[in-house]
């Protein structure tokens, strides 16, 4: 038999650390956003206005499974909704369920909202990897619940597949990109020695949990002098408002063997970084950025070669590039994932079914269902 405890507070989330941990190791798709050690730090710096609801599945005394969730108040046109949806906020590409069986965690968790008193005016499962990890199976248990959810696009990802040698890798690269990456090295070369930098420590559990302070205060500084220093909203590296967060994360990151730091240096000077996180061989790009004052010579580009070389002889098997400033990453990637939304909006309320009826008519246009239809020498029967 199936049961879910619910945890609300913050504070009783490190007593479920040995478990999330064991069910973190069993989670198809992790990423170190999946971590106990992230969702503390960023409650610690975003939870005042959100309400935890962590959803521990259990069967009989066996714990099965993870559903971190919360309830954030979000601005529409049609007003404040109260949306429950999970604590990601853009910063990773992927999420869902912590524990192997994701399809019986789901659904028991949902089973056991549905008999709640609804603090919420629709569920909003986002970032789900539909094609991937999930394989429908969120789409499936919001309807075994009898919730038929509207599904949405998200976010496009370009990835990486390391799985495989970084020659076979390279040499599958646009022969025209491949000189223009040989011709920027040759060129900062010519500046000074190229210095590659890159610190993952693998965790206080194997004596190695430096946050190198130093190195992060370095790429901290090279945001600031590229153009993420004048951006005013969003999340950037050197943001004055989500700089302690980054520094709280970090430092967990570090603890839990999650953090990957990359410096590109020239001439003894930091030219560019690529801040990253990491878990069982899977990378998560998280912001990059270069230094023009330094060279223009493409040292961004040359740090993406080093990185991505020295990942393939590490031996990890996946890197995420992140949704933003797709173009650049173009000639990196080796495929495109697809996140997915699932949204339920509660009936009798009048802002949750105005919200439905908006999605669904922009899904409709989004769709191309307002085209007129064409025939070409045939008529449809």
């Amino acid at each position: 038999m199936l049961y879910t405890n619910e945890i609300n507070d913050p504070g009783e989330l490190a007593g479920c650390r040995l478990l999330w941990k064991s069910l973190l190791a069993q989670t198809p798709g992790a990423t170190f956003f999946h971590s106990l050690d992230w969702l503390e730090s960023y409650l610690r710096h975003f939870g005042s206005d959100q309400r935890l609801r962590v959803l521990v599945v259990r069967s009989d005394d066996e714990p099965i499974g993870i559903l971190p969730l919360v309830v954030r108040s979000e601005r529409t046109r049609l007003g404040t909704a109260r949306v429950l949806t999970y604590p990601l906020d853009h910063w990773g590409v992927f999420y869902g369920p912590i524990g192997r069986q994701g399809a019986a965690t789901l659904t028991a968790a949902l089973q056991y909202l549905r008999s709640q008193p609804r603090d919420w005016d629709m569920v909003s499962l986002r970032f789900v990897h539909r094609d991937g990890a999930d394989r429908g199976r969120t789409q499936r248990a919001m309807r075994f619940v009898g919730w038929q959810p509207l599904e949405e696009p998200c976010e496009h990802a370009p990835s990486i597949d390391l799985q495989g040698s970084w020659s076979d890798y390279w040499a599958e690269r646009d022969g025209h990109w491949r000189s223009n990456v040989g011709r920027s090295e040759r060129k900062l070369s010519q500046q000074g020695e190229i210095t590659y930098v890159r610190h993952r420590p693998a965790g206080v559990a194997y004596g190695d949990a430096d946050p190198r302070w130093d190195l992060f205060e370095t790429c901290l500084d090279v945001a600031r002098r590229t153009w993420q220093a004048d951006v005013n909203t969003g999340t950037t590296l050197s943001h004055p408002a989500i700089e302690p967060y980054l520094r709280d994360a970090h430092e967990a990151a570090a603890r839990a063997g999650g953090l990957d730091l990359n410096l590109l240096y020239v001439d003894g000077r930091p030219a560019a970084f690529a801040y990253n996180y990491c878990y069982a061989g899977h990378v998560a790009g998280l912001r990059m950025g270069y230094d023009p004052a330094v060279s223009r010579h493409g040292a961004g580009t040359v740090l993406m070669r080093h990185m991505l070389e020295d990942s393939f002889a590490r031996g990890d098997h996946r890197f995420d590039l992140g949704p933003a400033s797709l173009k650049c990453k173009r000639p990196w990637q080796t495929s495109v994932e697809t996140s997915y939304r699932y949204t339920f909006f509660a009936p009798n309320r009048l802002l949750s079914q105005g919200l439905r009826l908006k999605s669904h008519v922009k899904k409709w246009f989004r769709d191309g269902n307002w085209m007129p239809r064409q025939t070409v020498g045939i008529i449809d029967e």
